[in-house]
């Protein structure tokens, strides 16, 4: 096994740029752009925010889209030791105020508006000090750590940068040995990024991650036999740890092309494939799906594609062989991972088995130890029983930022991180996910986890997928409801769907309610709501909440 390599994000962007000067680093629309170009821009960027006042350990928080300038805020704050705070897409007002406060972020950089968003409207309810201001300092009452907002686009206001301002401005000051000063100050133990959790189940909340993710990314680029030939297609937003730590991050470290678009959009993702002739992609198993099931997919040529990474959520077997045959993936590896692990914990290996891919996540990483624990006792559980996976390396969180009880409930005394997800440990030593702590739900006594029904509901040959969660009942307590999405042209009843269930799976965990539904309700990084679904059975069918 390799040894472990310490180094800094910035350190390893510029050894890239020096290797691979004139290979393409990035392609996005009509946009083709070098490293040496890129390595450029980001130095350019650095000084920039170095002129603005930025310092060693303040906080960045980025409001973007996945195009180039992410990247360029991404690694020109890695190398001034400044910490990037990425800023959900979707976010509304209030939540971007939460983030802006709870990270004590000194500096926003945003775009103006996407499709439907107005950022520029949202910001200016936040911090009104913006339209009014002079001069480029203002002072906001709402927000008082924020010192400076740098907006990409064509509206601006009157108290904020430009991106390309003080991108023009930091490529015309001698700053250099002031960027170089600040990256060498920095340890690999830094903090580089506090990446909000995806508020599946609640608030979200701020995980501390190092720069020791440069060492990890290169384990799971190992794992996917990924080189700097490869070109990885990223239809994941930027801002998630798939995105921006399994995609923009472990491309880079390895001289690889990134080829991306704004937002994800199923024929989209496949021109650019085409176009870029891509060699590798990410994704949660509802992206190649949607990619699978367009009416153009057969119009576009994908036969580049080799390897990859699929997670994010549970993928059923026959679509998981679906997807390695129709999206030419014949080394296509799975990986099971959460924001607090720097993304992958656990990864199959090529050359496993169809079978072994799509009914485990693989072994845990290199240099990552796991382990099963009962979630009650917290004492480990040896192989083939069910329990929460616990993990340490140094990969791991320093914790959650300014929370220092949930900190203490995530990582114990020994420094093992508990994820609050079931897993098995196979004979084999591969690990298969079977739910959450959090999702299980309790029928008159009897523990029920919604991802082995799903797994049931998933063999129904009219169901395209199907997701569970527990709702209230005044008898046993809680029973089980489904939310079913059927294949194209198919059609079945309530009935049908429960009837399919006696006599295959134990009465208790029979669903006793069924909802059809054409969309589900999801993160931006394509993450089922899970209580999102549980509210809208309770509000549906009218039962009050326990």
């Amino acid at each position: 096994m390799a040894e472990w390599v310490k180094k800094t994000i910035g350190e390893a962007f510029d050894e890239v740029v020096e290797k691979y000067p004139r290979k393409e680093a990035f392609i996005f629309e009509d946009q083709r752009i070098t490293y040496r170009e890129m390595g450029e821009k980001i130095n350019s960027f650095a000084k920039g925010l170095l002129n603005l006042g930025v310092k060693k350990g303040d906080k960045i928080s980025l409001l973007m889209t996945s195009r180039p300038e992410w990247m360029i805020a991404k690694f020109a704050s890695a190398k001034i030791g400044a910490i990037l705070v990425p800023v959900n897409t979707r976010y509304k007002a209030y939540e971007l105020e939460y983030i802006l406060k709870q990270s004590d972020s000194t500096v926003l950089i945003m775009m103006d508006r996407f499709l439907n968003i107005n950022y520029l409207q949202m910001v200016k309810e936040l911090c009104p000090e913006l339209e009014t201001s002079s001069t480029r300092r203002f002072r906001s009452e709402r927000l008082p750590m924020l010192k400076h907002v740098v907006i990409l686009g064509k509206d601006r206001l009157p108290g904020a940068w430009s991106f390309a301002e003080v991108l023009e401005n930091g490529a015309k000051l001698s700053l250099d040995a002031e960027v170089k000063k600040n990256q060498q100050s920095i340890d690999p133990e830094d903090i580089v990024n506090i990446q909000y959790t995806s508020g599946t189940t609640g608030f979200p909340k701020g995980a501390m991650l190092s720069h020791n993710m440069y060492g990890h990314m290169l384990s799971v680029g190992r794992g996917m036999h990924f080189n700097s030939k490869d070109c990885l297609m990223i239809p994941n937003p930027f801002f998630h740890v798939f995105g921006s730590i399994c995609g923009i991050l472990l491309c880079v470290l390895h001289g690889g092309t990134i080829a991306t678009i704004e937002y994800f959009d199923p024929e989209a993702c496949l021109k650019m494939i085409e176009r870029a002739k891509a060699t590798a992609i990410h994704g949660v198993p509802a992206m190649f799906l949607m990619q699978m099931e367009h009416p153009n997919f057969k119009k576009y040529d994908v036969s580049s594609l080799r390897t990859g990474v699929i997670g994010g959520s549970p993928c059923p077997v026959e679509l998981m062989k679906r997807i390695i045959r129709e999206m030419h993936l014949p080394e296509l590896t799975v990986v099971y991972g959460i924001t607090e692990t720097s993304s992958c914990t656990t990864q199959s290996r090529i050359g496993d088995p169809p079978e072994i891919v799509a009914t485990t996540v693989g072994k845990p990483l290199p240099f990552l130890e796991g382990k099963i624990v009962d979630p009650q006792s917290g004492k480990e559980i040896g192989q083939g029983q069910q329990g929460e996976f616990c993990a340490r390396g140094p990969m791991i969180m320093k914790g959650y930022y300014k929370m220092p009880e949930e900190t203490k409930k995530a990582i114990d005394e020994e420094g093992w991180f508990h994820t609050g997800d079931l897993l098995v440990k196979l004979e084999d030593g591969n690990y298969k996910v079977t739910g959450r702590v959090k999702e299980m739900y309790i029928v008159g006594g009897e523990n029920v986890y919604p991802a082995e029904v799903e797994n049931f509901l998933s063999t129904h040959p009219k169901i395209k997928q199907a997701y569970v969660t527990g709702v209230p009942d005044p008898r046993l307590g809680e029973v089980g409801m489904c939310f079913v999405e059927l294949k194209n042209g198919e059609m079945a009843t309530d009935e049908e769907i429960i009837q399919y269930c006696k006599g295959a799976i134990a009465n208790y965990k029979i669903p006793r309610y069924v909802k059809f539904m054409r969309e589900f309700p999801m993160t931006a990084s394509g993450k089922i709501q899970k209580f999102k679904l549980r509210e809208m059975g309770i509000e549906e069918l009218n039962l009050k909440d326990q």
